[in-house]
């Protein structure tokens, strides 16, 4: 018996596999103690069938037995009834109430050809009867266990022994029989046997592979659990880094933005205070000095001075004159000066804009589109005009529109400095076209059209990316975060070129 079982695998061989054998082992094992448990069960009901056709092939068969005119019930019957009895009950038992077990199955092992023995006894010891015996072995087989068909064997061995020898007729159906023909009946057997080991064997390796296999991808999956673990500790303290790292970056962001806008708006600051130098400088002062002058040096006989001194008689109108004189420059100052104002009111907007966007919150109201695009003319009009850059309205009428009065202002500033700085260069044909439509029931489109530099077709896509600039002294934020605030007020700021040296259009949709 050792011998046989030197001939099934074991997972001795992999020993130094450590605690992955061990899993595997445990694999192996709870495999084949469901294939225990289901068989035991198969052949509970199988046995129980059995019976009940060995009963109805009695009393189809030979079903009474008769004395002269009188009859009785059939030997076979009772047989049929009593032994099939006998030899069934245990192994259905044991099978439901303790399956799985060793005993169970070598219980099962004895009483299943034991019924063979009786169907062929009942059946007159046909050859076909036979068969069932071979069926049976196949049944068996499924328990993948050597020792199952060991002790099958033996047992219909020596069946066919003792009833060869002691009642040929049971299980040959003749009279008389060689005493050697039982050994033909368990060559056969033998026969049969031979492959079924084969299988079980085969079986019994390819199941000690899967759980082998199963315990190596448990062993993984556990180090590849551990891994995530760890991976996953790393990703928080990574993205907790980044939460900090981006808050950082928010805060420069809304400096970088703050700058930006401030920068666009002191761009016209500084050309209106350029302005103002300017006229001052060309103030005709040196006149109103000499008048002073003379008044100084005629101060104690100023009367007589201006009735009998020529000079005298002619400083009234001199006065008039040079008080008319001034009085242009100093309403061209006094605009700047207003002009310069309004800058400085919009500077403040712009931060306390960032400041309430900072606190996540938008004041929305209703603002005719013109009046915004009138006020991003007036902060650019003094850029425009030192750079002699012509500007071309063209209005539709269109509705009022309900948005972010500052933030809509701040991208039409960013959107005509833009222009200008497109359109500053030496070419004659310097103009900005702003053009204000209705698309639809639902959006408003203000174009701010140059006659500038253009935009190449690959630059197209890439001019709302933050940090991308043409110019030299560019930080290329002002289009990025244009494009941004266009969509936080639910609309798009699209760009339009032709090519280098075609100008560019740059479309502000807004919903009404």
């Amino acid at each position: 018996m050792n011998s046989i079982s030197t001939l099934f695998p074991t997972f001795s061989s992999y020993a130094n596999l450590g605690r992955l054998s061990d899993r595997a082992q445990e694999l192996y094992t709870n495999s084949r103690e469901l294939v225990y448990r289901r068989t035991d069960r198969m052949f509970a009901v199988l046995m129980a069938i059995q019976w009940l056709a060995g009963i109805v092939a009695a009393l189809w068969i030979s079903p009474m037995t008769w004395s002269g005119s009188s009859s009785q019930v059939h030997i076979h019957v009772w047989a049929a009834v009593l032994l099939g009895g006998v030899i069934s009950s245990l192994p259905i038992f044991l099978a439901w109430k303790q399956p799985g077990k060793l005993s169970t199955r070598l219980t099962i092992a004895v009483g299943q050809p034991l019924t063979s023995a009786l169907l062929i006894h009942l059946m007159g010891g046909r050859i076909e009867t036979h068969f069932h015996i071979f069926g049976s072995l196949a049944f068996l087989a499924f328990y993948l266990d050597w020792r199952v068909l060991l002790t099958a064997t033996l047992v219909v061995a020596s069946d066919h022994l003792l009833r060869g020898l002691l009642w040929p007729q049971s299980v040959f159906g003749v009279l008389t029989a060689s005493s050697w023909r039982w050994l033909e009946h368990a060559a056969w057997v033998l026969f049969e046997d031979t492959f079924l080991l084969i299988s079980i064997r085969n079986s019994l390796r390819d199941r000690m592979d899967v759980a082998t296999r199963q315990a190596a991808l448990e062993s993984q999956k556990s180090v590849i659990e551990h891994e995530v673990q760890e991976r996953t500790a790393e990703l928080r303290t990574v993205h907790s880094q980044l939460l900090d790292a981006s808050r950082h970056a928010g805060m420069a962001e809304v400096a970088t933005n703050v700058l930006h806008n401030v920068g666009n708006v002191l761009n016209s600051v500084n050309v209106s205070a350029e302005t103002v130098a300017e006229k001052v400088q060309n103030f005709r002062l040196n006149r109103l000095v000499a008048v002073a002058e003379m008044l100084r040096e005629h101060g104690d006989d100023l009367p007589n001075f201006l009735t009998h001194d020529p000079r005298g008689r002619e400083l009234p109108a001199y006065i008039i004159k040079v008080s008319e004189s001034l009085a242009g420059p100093q309403n061209a100052i006094l605009e700047e000066v207003r002009l310069l104002r309004k800058n400085i009111d919009h500077v403040k907007e712009v931060v306390a804009m960032q400041q309430s966007n900072a606190r996540g919150s938008t004041v929305l109201e209703s603002v005719p589109p013109v009046e915004l695009v009138e006020e991003a003319i007036r902060i650019n009009s003094a850029a425009l005009q030192r750079h002699e850059i012509s500007l071309v309205r063209d209005y539709a009428d269109v509705p009022v529109i309900t948005t972010d009065r500052h933030q809509v202002l701040q991208i039409l500033v960013n959107l005509l400095s833009n222009a200008k700085q497109a359109v500053d260069g030496d070419h004659d044909d310097k103009h900005v076209h702003v053009r204000i439509s209705q698309d639809g029931m639902d959006t408003v489109n203000i174009a701010i059209a140059d006659s500038g530099v253009g935009i190449p077709p690959e630059n197209l896509t890439r001019v709302f990316q933050h940090g991308f600039t043409t110019r030299v002294d560019g930080h290329g934020f002002g289009l990025h975060s244009g494009a941004l605030a266009a969509r936080a007020l639910g609309g798009t700021l699209k760009v339009h070129s032709d090519g280098l040296g075609r100008g560019a259009t740059f479309t502000l949709a807004l919903p009404l």
